[in-house]
């Protein structure tokens, strides 16, 4: 998932993506402590994406911090 993608996602649509994912990476670490998953790279690319998504959410609630200092001092 890019991040341009990421931005153009709605802050409720992120929160669930990343619930999803969350459960996503819960599922496939059993998968591999069971020696179920093949691909290991899963688990690097899940939790990037997690990443990428918490990063987005983290840059809007500054700017909404940012956005109410500017109205106060005003």
């Amino acid at each position: 998932m890019k991040m341009q993608e990421i931005r153009e996602m709605k802050t409720e649509e992120i929160l669930k993506r990343i619930e999803d994912e969350e459960s996503n990476l819960v599922d496939l670490r059993f998968a591999h402590q069971v020696k179920e998953l093949t691909n290991t790279a899963k688990l690097k690319i899940v939790k990037r994406d997690i990443a990428r998504l918490k990063t987005i959410l983290n840059e809007r609630a500054g700017s909404e911090v940012a956005e109410q200092k500017e109205g106060d001092d005003a």
